[in-house]
């Protein structure tokens, strides 16, 4: 039943999942079917992921927003991340919508980034309506996911009214929705009869004075900064002249210069919007995330977002290799610092500090996946910059000295499950739950400092054959669990600078793995590979076999080496130790350590020991 101010033309609803649950397979459908694509026009798969980046590691990164008309009823849709690590996005989301679609595997049920999302809505006061996707899988169990999602909610502390939420069961890929599991589908109508009934229209008086929260940034060559929220209270028009309160609670005065909403995947200009809306209006060249859009005659600011604190620090440099300067366009400290500086304005999770020296940064996000994707962006955007290890960010409360915790789910075959637990035993990890679903594998869980985590997930790639699955999810903050010793092999080191030829490499790989092939360039200090042992070890990897005046048959010229291990930046990042760095360029990832120089490396190992 609608409120006497609420806009009931109107549904503004989030999609909220585990990564890989279909979520941006069921967008596709509802834009499909909610009339937004010509009947013979042809459609990308997962057409919300606008990023190359979103489309290669098949995750959301951004949210997008989108609106389809069911009837007379127009659904502003906002498609959110569901990896934890964009948490910064998904909170500002909460605050555009009035209810939210929890879709969950048909087999997997809720997930661990199920329940920081779902977390994030319910203490927004959100109702939802969940979406048990992929009924068609041959191990589907609905019952059960249904009675472990009653389970999350009550766990997650929803009221009566959120737990009484009504559940569609789909087959996102097929285009489908039904209310009974036992009954086919057809079309997506279920699905969307039930948002119009079940979730609320967004309140808010178009009579009252305007209120309009920014929690979103664009940037358009032509328009400029183009803000986007949802106008709690008023009008918002064309040629308007606002307030915008800001941060520090000062009042901007400014005109809007143009306002937008959403149609299909487009935005459209309108001379005004009602309250209820979800809006973008340019004009505004100094507006942040979290401030308000208010009316000139009378400003009043709404609440300022909470944003969860970054629980990862990495050092951004300047590429100081012998290579530096080759392959990027951007390279200077400048350029970098003003690179950073931009992301600040839209990733809010995001810090970003001054270091002691004017050519480094210190960046801290929310997790390695955070801060690598800011790394990759940047890479194909063509800077260039050398990374350090990630650090767990440390936290002092009452004289104690706190640090980040983990939640971790791991599914693994059997054979691998000890292991597993020996291993992040030695991490100061604990077990809290394990279960065998019968089918061979192993789901266990555990709380891990975040620490704890760094490097781990190669190592369980390793341990499990590429089997074991780990999701993780920030648990707060623990006193610190005390020191930790994690083993860890040392790396192969070029010896001199120079091409890898195939004779220098066939001796190397004898002491370890090789990270590279032949006829690749390297310089001293260069990781080349992962030695057997834990200590490091410089090989020639750029020797030649010397020429004889003996014949030497065919079987002894061409010589066959193992495949090497390609490091993408993720397992590059993992990879590096405290005195190790990850050169990265548009055109390479290499890994090198912070002292080139052997000599000076031993000097100070000497020193520090």
């Amino acid at each position: 039943m609608s409120k006497p101010n609420s806009q009931t033309h109107l549904r503004n609803i989030a999609i909220i999942a585990h990564v890989d649950h279909g979520k941006t397979t069921l967008v596709d459908g509802m834009l499909k079917q909610g009339g937004v694509f010509r009947a013979n026009q042809h459609v990308a798969e997962r057409v919300m992921d606008k990023m190359d980046l979103e489309k290669e590691r098949g995750i959301t990164i951004v949210s997008k927003h989108n609106a389809i008309t069911y009837g007379d009823i127009k659904i502003n849709i906002v498609d959110t991340p569901g990896h934890a690590d964009f948490g910064g996005e998904v909170e500002r989301v909460m605050s555009l919508v009035d209810g939210v679609l929890l879709l969950v595997d048909a087999v997997e049920g809720p997930m661990p980034q199920t329940r920081f999302v779902l977390a994030k809505a319910l203490q927004a006061g959100l109702k939802a309506v969940v979406v048990v996707n992929k009924i068609d899988r041959p191990q589907s169990r609905v019952d059960w996911v249904v009675d472990q999602t009653f389970d999350l909610f009550g766990h997650l502390g929803a009221t009566e009214d959120q737990l009484d939420f009504p559940v569609v069961y789909a087959i996102a890929l097929q285009g489908t929705s039904t209310l009974d599991a036992n009954v086919p589908g057809e079309d997506l109508k279920p699905l969307f009869e039930t948002i119009v009934n079940h979730l609320s229209p967004p309140e808010g008086d178009p009579e009252a004075p305007l209120q309009l929260r920014i929690t979103t940034l664009d940037y358009d060559d032509y328009k400029g900064r183009i803000g986007i929220g949802k106008v709690n209270s008023g009008v918002v028009k064309t040629g308007q002249a606002i307030t915008v309160i800001n941060r520090e609670g000062e009042h901007v005065p400014g005109k809007i210069a143009q306002v937008f909403i959403y149609q299909g995947l487009n935005r459209v200009e309108v001379e005004q919007a009602e309250a209820g809306e979800i809006v973008a209006i340019s004009g505004l060249a100094d507006v942040n995330i979290g401030e308000t859009v208010a009316s000139r005659e009378n400003p009043v600011a709404l609440p300022l977002m909470n944003i969860d604190e970054p629980t990862l620090s990495m050092t951004f440099g300047v590429n100081t290799s012998p290579l530096a300067g080759r392959e990027g366009q951007f390279s200077t400290s400048r350029k970098l610092r003003e690179r950073l500086m931009k992301e600040l304005q839209t990733n809010v999770a995001l810090r970003v500090e001054d270091s002691e020296t004017a050519d480094q940064f210190t960046v801290s996000g929310r997790g390695e996946l955070h801060l690598a994707v800011l790394i990759e962006t940047m890479r194909r955007e063509g800077y260039e910059l050398q990374v350090s290890q990630p650090e767990v960010i440390f936290h002092e409360e009452n004289g104690h000295r706190m640090e980040p915790l983990e939640e971790v789910e791991i599914d693994v075959a059997e054979e691998y499950s000890g292991v597993v637990i020996e291993q992040l035993g030695r991490r100061k990890g604990e077990m809290l739950d394990m279960k065998a679903p019968g089918n061979g594998t192993v789901h266990m869980r555990f709380k891990v400092p975040t620490r704890g985590l760094l490097g781990f997930r190669n190592q369980l790639i390793t341990e499990t054959r590429g089997t074991g699955v780990l999701n993780s999810l920030f648990g707060g903050y623990v006193p610190y669990m005390g020191d930790m010793t994690v083993e860890r092999n040392g790396s192969l080191l070029a010896s001199e600078s120079g091409i890898t030829t195939t004779f220098g490499l066939q001796n190397a790989e004898e002491r370890g793995i090789l990270f590279l092939p032949h006829n690749v360039e390297v310089y001293e200090g260069m990781i080349v590979g992962k030695n057997a042992r834990d200590t490091d070890l410089e090989v020639n990897v750029c020797r030649t076999k010397h020429l004889t005046s003996m014949r030497q048959s065919v079987k002894e010229t061409f010589t066959r080496l193992n495949p090497h291990t390609v490091m993408t930046l993720d397992r590059a990042i993992e990879y590096i130790g405290p005195d190790e760095l990850v050169e990265v360029t548009p055109k390479n990832i290499r890994m090198r350590k912070r002292e080139l120089n052997p000599d000076q490396r031993r000097k100070n190992s000497k020193t520090r020991g």
